[in-house]
C-alpha cells in the first residue's frame, strides 16, 4: 500500500487548503480557483501527448465538450444513486464522460496518429470543430441556445474536494505511467520515433495509448466545468480553448507536470488579477499584458518556467546541492 501513501497526504492537503479557502475567500475568488482545477487537468492531460510523446494535438477542446455534455445530460435525466450518496453518482457520470471522451480518442488517434507534426494538429483540430458543429444541431442538448439547469455540487468545499480528487488521480496516474515501461516507451517516441521502432517499440500503438489517457482526463476537465458553471454551451469549446491548453503546456514546460499545474494557475488567476485595470484606465488592457507576459517568458525562458524538470528534481538539484 505504500503507492497510495503519496495520493492519500496529496488529498488531505488539498482538502485542508479547500477548507481554508472556503472560509477565506469570497465566492468570486472560489469560482477563479475551481476554474483553474479544470485547466491543471486539461494541462496535464495534454502534456501526457504534446509534452511527454512529442506529438502535437490542438483538439483537446472537442474531448472537454463531450466529457461536459455527457455527465451534464446524465445529472439531469438519470437518477442512478439516492441523494446521500450523491457524491459517488457525480464521480460515476465524470467516469462515464471521461470514458467516452477516451473512446473518441481511440477513434481519432487510431488512423490520425499514424501522421505527424502539423498534420496530425490539423486533424485533431479538425476533430474538435466536428464535435462543436454537432452540438450546435443537437437539439436535446440545447443546440445553439446551450444546456442550462446543471445541478452544481452545492458547496465551494465539496466542489473543490471534488476537483482535488480528480487532480490527484490524474497527476499520479500520469506519473506512475511515465515511471514505468509505458513511459519509457512515450519519451522514446518524443526522441526519435525511427530509432524507437528500431528497438521494436510499436510506436502508433504507444501514441494511440497516451491519446487514449490524455482523452480521458480532458473529458474528467469538462464534467467538472459543466458542473462548476451549471451552463455549458457549443462556444465554450472553440479552437481557443484549445490553444489555451497548449499555451499552458508549452509555459508550464514540455514534459513537466508541475510545471503545467504552475502555469494553468496563472493563467487563469493573471486575466482576473488585471481586471481592475479597466476600472482604472477606461480601457480593457487585460489581453494586451497577457500576451505581452507570455511573449516576454517565451523569451526569456523558452524551455518553460520548468523545462522538463518536477518540484522533487528541483529541490534535489538546487536546495540539496546548496545545503
Amino acid at each position: 500500500m505504500k503507492f497510495l501513501k503519496a495520493p492519500l497526504l496529496s488529498l488531505i492537503a488539498l482538502s485542508a487548503l479547500g477548507l481554508i479557502f472556503n472560509f477565506g475567500l469570497n465566492a468570486y475568488f472560489q469560482l477563479i480557483l475551481l476554474f483553474a482545477a479544470v485547466n491543471c487537468l486539461m494541462s496535464m492531460s495534454l502534456n501526457l501527448v504534446n509534452g511527454y510523446t512529442g506529438q502535437f494535438s490542438l483538439g483537446h477542446a472537442g474531448f472537454m465538450a463531450l466529457g461536459a455534455y455527457f455527465s451534464a445530460y446524465a445529472n439531469t435525466h438519470w437518477d442512478l444513486l439516492p441523494e446521500s450518496v450523491q457524491a459517488i453518482e457525480y464521480f460515476i457520470y465524470a467516469l462515464g464522460g471521461g470514458l467516452l471522451a477516451a473512446f473518441a480518442g481511440l477513434l481519432v488517434g487510431l488512423p490520425s496518429l499514424r501522421l505527424k507534426g502539423d498534420y496530425l494538429a490539423i486533424v485533431t483540430l479538425g476533430f474538435g470543430e466536428i464535435i462543436r458543429v454537432a452540438l450546435l444541431n443537437m437539439d436535446f442538448l440545447g443546440g445553439p441556445r446551450g444546456y442550462s439547469g446543471i445541478p452544481g455540487f452545492g458547496s465551494f468545499l465539496f466542489s473543490f474536494i471534488f476537483a482535488s480528487v480528480w487532480l490527484v488521480i490524474c497527476f499520479f496516474t500520469i506519473w506512475r505511467v511515465m515511471h514505468s515501461t509505458y513511459g519509457r516507451s512515450f519519451l522514446s517516441v518524443r526522441e526519435d520515433e525511427i530509432a524507437a521502432e528500431a528497438m521494436g517499440i510499436n510506436t502508433t500503438r504507444m501514441k494511440v495509448r497516451a491519446f487514449v489517457l490524455s482523452s480521458f482526463f480532458a473529458g474528467v476537465a469538462g464534467s467538472l466545468f459543466a458542473h462548476f458553471t451549471n451552463f455549458i454551451n457549443p462556444s465554450s469549446f472553440t479552437f481557443l480553448q484549445s490553444v489555451n491548453a497548449v499555451i499552458m503546456v508549452v509555459l508550464g514546460g514540455m514534459g513537466s507536470m508541475t510545471g503545467s499545474i504552475v502555469a494553468a494557475i496563472f493563467i487563469t488567476a493573471l486575466p482576473e488579477a488585471l481586471r481592475p485595470l479597466q476600472d482604472l484606465t477606461g480601457v480593457d488592457l487585460r489581453m494586451v499584458i497577457y500576451s505581452l507576459s507570455l511573449i516576454l517568458v517565451m523569451i526569456l525562458r523558452p524551455q518553460g518556467l520548468f523545462g522538463d524538470l518536477e518540484l522533487s528534481d528541483m529541490w534535489r538539484k538546487y536546495v540539496r546541492r546548496s545545503s
